[in-house]
């Protein structure tokens, strides 16, 4: 998909922010949505603050969020790979759809203890 074809596409859509980066960030990801055939574009967020930095949001149908999800979590786990940081051998844990997602010190998957994790007491909140 073409820059010009994902502005086609949304011209008449209902369009959501899925992301909020700095510009190179909303480029990037916008270059890999369109190779993956999701219409997005780059929008600049506008701020009333004197002091406030530029802020660009990138702009996808509700319907394409969830690949746009996918995508950015598959983007973080070539990212880890990349450098190293999965052990060798082992594999990714996945994030559960419903459940409890896994305390990041243990890996225990359970319901949180006064906002810590039950197994090895980790403050998650």
């Amino acid at each position: 998909m073409t820059p010009h074809d994902a502005e086609k596409a949304l011209a008449e859509a209902e369009v959501v922010p899925c992301v909020e980066a700095s510009l190179a960030d909303a480029r990037r990801l916008v270059e890999a949505c369109l190779a993956e055939g999701v219409p997005a574009l780059v929008h600049r967020e506008a701020c009333s603050k004197p002091s406030c930095s530029p802020k660009f949001q990138v702009l996808v149908r509700p319907e394409d969020a969830p690949r746009v999800a996918g995508l950015l979590q598959q983007r973080w786990r070539d990212s880890l790979q990349r450098e190293g940081l999965v052990p060798e051998g082992q594999a990714m844990q996945e994030v559960p759809e419903e459940g409890e997602l896994p305390c990041p010190a243990c890996g225990t998957a359970a319901p949180l203890v006064r906002g810590a994790c039950s197994d090895c007491g980790l403050q998650l909140e």
